[in-house]
């Protein structure tokens, strides 16, 4: 039987995004993935929003993406396009790229980082004991780990065999989707009806692709072309001179989240842990941000530096995010379709986005700009991603985000150098004494007021924030990065 720190189920952009966060670490992570190599079947999801960008310019990654997508204005709620160019942010905007090449930049970066891929397997059971999980797989072989994630989608075989609940609502329509070969070559455009909207759209080869909602709701996720002709002639009168499908699926708008994470030394990230539909483009982006939350905490109980307790905190601040994000596709679900009432409620909300506070207040929270994990009262930072301020240290100016590549803890103090003492942490705390004499903005907050020092997590949140003082910074300490180390 062979031996990992951490098993992740499903090489996808949550799995692998997991096991690069926990190789920074140095934690022996393995994944099984049950495709032969990395190629995806179709384009699938269509681009980032800003704050995963943020997350992979925080590894230093993030221009491996941005030289092969295209910067865009992608936050959209009610068809109305949110325009974040004037936020506070060195990415003040999304990217439009598509999931197949998502994974296999995001694959190759884990491949420099050694991670081994039990590649044309699957997970198709566990145990786990107070210890340990033994993992089995198809082809019959066992792998033993400390911890199995469970990154294998809305069908997660972990979930169910973890026995978490998904409780949440069934689908209520379906949709076509498809890359297709066609003879004519179809008018490109979005289009809605009363049950919901469709679109066409050619693609750099030739391909057309297509979205088409169904009469009745589909079930499964394998349709036939003879389902996908069905769908064009029904919406458009003609089949466009259909011939062939590179790629065809089903999705809906079936709304679940798990009721927990975690259960002992199982956790859930990514579709495995919420499915909702795709309109806002927000389930590529919580996986990422998932697996960010959960690589630093799961890395620092595997090497003993906290207890299992840290944990739990990862349910109790990625829930809350799950369950924002899901309501608001359910809302955006409803406002695609397209009889009169709904409509005016269209026309309303557009009106109303228009407005700067509004347009502000939604355009953060599809971009991921605005999460706030509640780590209690305090500094308006206090538990809000650190701004990518360009800070002046002894070795000369540096980037934020540059000083989290290696995905570890950073105490940044501006104050009188040497005046926070952290040295019982030294060993898994970088402290960096730096001057800023800027202005700290944040998205949607605007100006606040500047800090003495702030303690950043590996996830870029803010921990602690100082006021002049080390008041509450020895307990921040311990509580995100364990006790103190023995003199």
């Amino acid at each position: 039987m062979t031996n990992h720190a951490v098993v992740i189920a499903g090489g996808g952009p949550t799995g692998l995004m997991l096991a690069g966060e926990l190789a920074l670490a140095r934690v022996d992570v393995a994944i099984v993935e049950r495709r032969e190599s990395q190629e995806l079947a179709g384009s699938r999801a269509g681009g980032l929003h800003a704050r995963t960008i943020e997350v992979l310019d925080q590894r230093g990654i993030a221009d491996r993406f941005l030289s092969q997508g295209q910067a865009v204005q992608v936050a959209r709620f009610a068809q109305v396009t949110l325009d974040i160019s004037d936020f506070p942010t060195r990415h003040n905007y999304g990217l439009a790229l598509w999931q197949n090449r998502f994974e296999r930049i995001l694959a190759e970066w884990v491949g420099e980082l050694a991670v081994p891929i039990y590649r044309g397997l699957e997970v198709t059971g566990f145990a786990q004991d107070e210890t340990r999980v033994d993992v089995e797989l198809s082809d019959g072989r066992s792998l033993r780990a400390r911890y199995l994630v469970g990154c294998d989608g809305g069908r997660s075989l972990v979930r169910k065999r973890a026995g978490i609940d998904f409780p949440g609502w069934d689908a209520s329509i379906s949709y076509l989707i498809a890359e297709a070969e066609m003879t004519e070559e179809p008018a490109p455009g979005i289009r809605r009806d009363e049950k919901g909207t469709y679109a066409l759209g050619k693609l750099e080869d030739g391909r057309v692709r297509v979205v088409l909602r169904e009469e009745q709701v589909g079930q499964g996720d394998e349709p036939t072309l003879g389902d996908l002709r069905e769908a064009l002639i029904t919406l458009y009168g003609t089949d466009f001179g259909l011939r062939s499908a590179t790629w065809l699926s089903r999705f809906t708008d079936m709304t679940r989240q798990a009721a927990s994470y975690r259960n002992g030394r199982v956790l859930l990230a990514g579709d495995a842990a919420h499915v909702h539909s795709p309109m806002g483009g927000q389930g590529l982006n919580l996986g990422v941000q998932d697996a960010v939350n959960l690589g630093w905490k799961l890395a620092q109980v595997v090497s003993g530096t906290s207890p299992e307790s840290l944990l739990d905190s990862y349910h109790s601040e990625r829930h809350p995010v799950g369950a924002r994000a899901l309501r608001k596709t359910m809302a955006q679900t409803a406002l695609s379709r397209g009889d009169e009432r709904m409509e005016a409620v269209r026309e309303t909300m557009s009106e109303l986005l228009q407005m700067e506070e509004p347009r502000k207040r939604y355009a953060a929270m599809m971009s991921g700009l605005d999460v706030h994990y509640d780590l209690g009262e305090g500094h308006p930072l206090l538990g809000r991603r650190i701004p990518d301020l360009d800070v002046v240290t002894e070795s000369g100016p540096q980037r934020v985000f540059s000083l989290l590549h290696d995905a570890r803890p950073v105490l940044l103090d501006l104050g009188e150098p040497g005046a926070l003492e952290i040295t019982p942490w030294a060993d898994r705390v970088r402290r960096i004494d730096a001057r800023y004499a800027g202005v700290w903005d944040l998205p949607v907050l605007g100006a606040v007021p500047a800090p003495s020092a702030v303690l950043i997590r590996p996830d870029g949140h803010v921990a602690w924030v100082g006021d002049g003082t080390d008041q509450g910074l020895r307990d921040a300490l311990t509580t995100w990065f364990g006790p103190p180390a023995r003199p």
